[in-house]
């Protein structure tokens, strides 16, 4: 390497997110993902657009480690995921927030413990874990649900539900895949504000969505996936984040 030169993977100033030329295969010959780079910026809102079947989860499933690229190579929040073994995994996974498309909720749990369990994992003090469970359940509206179960709610519900259990533990990163395709207009826009309102705080938010309604009335960065190919890169309007 030439002298005064630094590669992409030796910066000091490194991003949470650095994806270079990768590539995912599920049937040979045909690529879920193929040949995206890109990097996320500490505290960066992005969304992730594309229609069905574009790449969207599959790349959200390589950033927290639920797959392995095929080639190329991901750091997250400065480890190659390729190389993650043994407790590497759960420790990196206790650094990220997810929002599944069907949501993961344990059926026999209430809402409260379900929200909770994020907290226990990572050992936060009983006495603190009770009052951000509260809190985080306000903020989605379903504080007067806690003491019930996932199978009593509504799919909304149970979204909702998800998204508080990724957001109290209050990641480094959080990954949302459709966070708000069961809910109501009015609900969607509540739920993206909580999102920004933890980017504001540090977290690196990446949001996968259907709903172009919500990427054109925040104009934040947008990138959209076509074929598994990094197709577009639009930067947020007006510099924000």
């Amino acid at each position: 390497m030439a002298a005064g030169k630094v590669s992409f993977f030796e910066r000091r100033d490194e991003s949470p997110v650095r994806m270079y030329h990768v590539s995912k295969s599920y049937i040979p010959g045909q690529r879920a993902i193929d040949d995206v780079s890109m990097e996320l910026a500490k505290g960066e809102f992005v969304f992730l657009t594309g229609q069905s079947g574009a790449g969207k989860t599959t790349l959200l499933e390589l950033l927290f480690a639920d797959e392995r690229p095929d080639d190329g190579q991901i750091l997250v929040l400065g480890r190659n995921i390729a190389r993650l073994r043994g407790t590497g995994i759960p420790s990196l996974r206790r650094r990220v927030g997810v929002v599944f498309q069907d949501f993961k909720l344990l059926p026999r749990r209430s809402v409260e413990d379900n929200v909770r369990i994020a907290l226990d994992v990572v050992g936060t003090p009983r006495r603190e874990a009770r009052s951000r469970v509260f809190n985080v359940l306000r903020q989605v509206g379903l504080q007067h649900r806690r003491q019930h179960e996932p199978l009593a709610l509504s799919g909304g519900e149970q979204q909702r539900v998800a998204i508080a259990r990724a957001l109290v533990t209050e990641p480094e990163i959080l990954l949302a895949d459709e966070p708000t395709g069961n809910l109501d207009p009015d609900l969607s826009l509540e739920i993206i504000e909580l999102m920004l309102s933890a980017a504001t705080r540090g977290t690196t938010v990446l949001v996968a969505t259907h709903d172009i309604s919500l990427v054109e009335k925040y104009r934040r960065r947008t990138i959209r996936l076509d074929g598994g190919r990094l197709a577009e890169d639009t930067p947020a309007a007006g510099g924000i984040g």
